[in-house]
């Protein structure tokens, strides 16, 4: 049974959102990172890009295959995890906390709002 944290936002493509005022911390579920396996590289967005929620912004290498990553949100990114870049297993390790992938201003913090809460998304994987 993967972990699914309960005070984030998902999208049913497994990405979740942590808001904090206009800001959005974004990084891929348990369950994702669980399926993709051990996660060797890791290609993150630009800081200053302006994103559109569903954007393809970043990707995800594992041993196994690729992943896109999609926002989830809509802004312009701000910052980005460059500790991922020599350690991308942290994903693995922590997928809600230090394996967090972008932060993003938001543009419109609805949203984030609308993304499915933990028991939506819980009921999503079953």
């Amino acid at each position: 049974m993967s972990n699914v944290a309960q005070d984030l936002r998902y999208a049913d493509t497994h990405e979740w959102v942590r808001v904090n005022g206009k800001t959005a911390v974004v990084g891929i579920s348990d369950y994702a990172q669980g399926l993709l396996g051990e996660l060797v590289y890791v290609e993150l967005p630009e800081v200053g890009a302006e994103i559109a929620a569903g954007d393809e912004v970043c990707v995800v290498e594992s041993v196994k295959a690729a992943s896109d990553v999609y926002s989830p949100v809509s802004g312009t990114v701000v910052d980005v995890n460059e500790a991922l870049e020599g350690a991308p297993n942290l994903i693995n390790d922590a997928p809600y906390s230090g394996g967090w992938l972008f932060k993003v201003e938001l543009s419109d913090v609805s949203e984030a709002e609308a993304m499915m809460d933990a028991t939506a998304y819980e009921e999503c994987l079953d």
